[in-house]
């Protein structure tokens, strides 16, 4: 197989692993993605993984790439937050929730964090789309629950202050139906009472 031809047999893909390109070349030879990297054809990502050298990156790109490289997980915390314009830009780590252990990975396109969730509080996600592939980011109301509940040191006004969460634009934008409905979900006592003492400082700024 000719690099051409896995550009055409993989169309679309901004990702992909050997199992991939094993599925359209039964008999592929692996040590060719070696040669391709060194001419420069495809990046390793991460073991496994590799991504064509020219593929534009842009943040639902790394967002799609964040779900494949650790599965299952979802976007959410820092990276969901700032998608969301609840805090400022330049969180530096695409920032995910998984049911598997804590876990980080640099990679030459971006640095990838998983934070550990447990199976029961796995939910509260969508499924966006890009280029016919589906990659899962938390609601807006889970990724504010998904980030209080794993910073727990989050508890007076000082450290909401310091969190700079835009309380103006997420009192305009979420269901609070579905934040409370959510939160009871996480059964936690001290979430709760965080949670009230956040929206109780955000309607009064």
């Amino acid at each position: 197989m000719k690099i051409a031809e896995l550009r055409e047999q993989l169309k679309g893909f901004l990702i992909f692993s050997l199992n991939d390109i094993r599925k359209v070349e039964p008999k592929f030879y692996s040590p060719r993605l070696v040669e391709w990297q060194k001419k420069g054809y495809i990046k390793k990502i991460r073991r496994g993984y590799y991504s064509f050298s020219d593929q534009n990156i842009d943040e639902e790109t790394l967002f799609l790439i964040a779900n494949r490289l650790y599965s299952p997980s979802y976007v959410s915390l820092e990276s969901a937050l700032s998608h969301y314009g609840l805090i400022p830009e330049g969180v530096y780590s695409i920032t995910s929730v998984s049911v598997r252990k804590t876990v980080s990975f640099q990679t030459p396109l971006a640095h990838f964090t998983y934070r550990h969730l447990k199976t029961s509080l796995h939910f509260g996600y969508r499924i966006d789309k890009l280029n016919g592939q589906g990659y899962k980011i938390a609601e807006m109301e889970k990724a504010v629950l998904d980030y209080l509940y794993l910073n727990p040191k989050i508890t007076d006004d000082a450290d909401y202050h310091e969190w700079r969460f835009n309380g103006r634009e997420f009192t305009a934008n979420m269901d609070e139906d579905k934040l409370r409905r959510y939160a009871t979900e996480f059964g936690n006592r001290r979430l709760m009472n965080r949670l009230e003492k956040l929206l109780k400082m955000i309607k009064t700024q």
